[in-house]
């Protein structure tokens, strides 16, 4: 999992609340066995016409200056619905590292720092504050999980809370193997020192 420190770049707004997981990635598309390719299934009711194919013009993303953009403006309760982790694979393969959201269904939430996003909590004012600045082209955030500190060039800035594991997981681009892996001396010890009857596989007749 790539680390996470410091993120700078355009913010897009999707000024929409209860987002569930499948407006963010449809049901029909979770057959896939990877756990890439799914950036071009992403709110893919929203981004397409009836067609499946012509682009929205009226999505909020499908717009120009939004292409690219590695951060994500939200309205509460983001990632409600089903537990799919198909959900942050989609928006992290369409470019998104950092979301911003007033608040985040529970599952989703863990499942984004499991997957190398940042989910960002700020007041509901503060996110219909920054919702307006977004719409303005080219407007960019600055995101330092170190400081816990979102700012902007106006000079705005506001804190955020993060659990200590998650924002050191975060740092180090730690996943759950990852993690594990930081103990593979001791692992390794430890199996190596086990009698040998227990080392094998049992299997029944």
């Amino acid at each position: 999992m790539e680390p996470f420190v410091k993120l700078e770049g355009i913010a897009a707004p999707l000024d929409r609340v209860n987002v569930d997981t499948d407006q963010i990635i449809p049901k029909q598309f979770l057959k896939r066995i990877e756990r890439t390719g799914f950036g071009k299934f992403l709110f893919f009711d929203w981004r397409f016409l009836d067609d499946g194919v012509t682009p929205n013009p009226e999505f909020e993303l499908n717009r120009p200056e939004f292409q690219g953009a590695p951060i994500l403006i939200a309205g509460k309760n983001f990632g409600c619905g089903s537990s799919r982790e198909h959900a942050p694979w989609s928006l992290l393969d369409y470019g998104f590292r950092a979301l911003i959201a007033p608040s985040y269904a529970d599952i989703f939430y863990n499942n984004c720092f499991q997957n190398g996003i940042l989910p960002i909590a700020l007041p509901e004012e503060t996110v219909n504050t920054l919702l307006k600045k977004a719409l303005t082209p080219g407007y960019k955030i600055s995101i330092d999980l170190e400081t816990q500190t979102v700012s902007d060039s106006t000079g705005w800035a506001a804190p955020f809370e993060v659990d200590a594991f998650r924002r050191h997981s975060l740092l180090n681009g730690l996943d759950d193997i990852g993690l594990t892996l930081q103990h593979e001396e001791d692992i390794t010890t430890f199996e190596t020192t086990r009698p040998s009857w227990k080392r094998g596989v049992a299997t029944v007749a």
